[in-house]
């Protein structure tokens, strides 16, 4: 399947932007984790410790998330030079342009992302 004529550009930006938001909340994530060293409290008995404790974590499941998209993101465009961008991994059928535009890293067509 040919790919889209933007697809490069739709995912160099989505990567761009994904480097961007990794940035800003490894950023977030260390300044919660020096703020807490600061303030030489513990997450068992201090009352903001579980909210310190959820911040960073939260922060933290941010980031893998942008890792995890960014890992797509770099196999799409992988895919793109491989002449296989648009193929599902899995069955070896079109990803519809629809998938495509919601989500330009797709790497299974709807059917086969319904079996995960």
């Amino acid at each position: 399947m040919s790919s889209p004529p933007d697809a490069r550009a739709v995912l160099a930006a989505d990567r761009v932007a994904t480097l961007s938001r990794l940035a800003s909340l490894e950023r977030e994530q260390a300044d919660i984790i020096a703020a807490a060293q600061s303030a030489n409290s513990d997450d068992e008995h201090d009352p903001e410790g579980a909210t310190i404790a959820f911040e960073r974590e939260h922060a933290g499941a941010l980031a893998r998330q942008a890792r995890q998209h960014l890992a797509d993101i770099d196999a799409a465009l992988a895919r793109l030079e491989a002449g296989r961008y648009g193929i599902c991994e899995r069955c070896g059928t079109p990803i519809g342009p629809a998938r495509l535009a919601a989500r330009p890293a797709a790497a299974t067509c709807i059917a086969c992302a319904g079996l995960r």
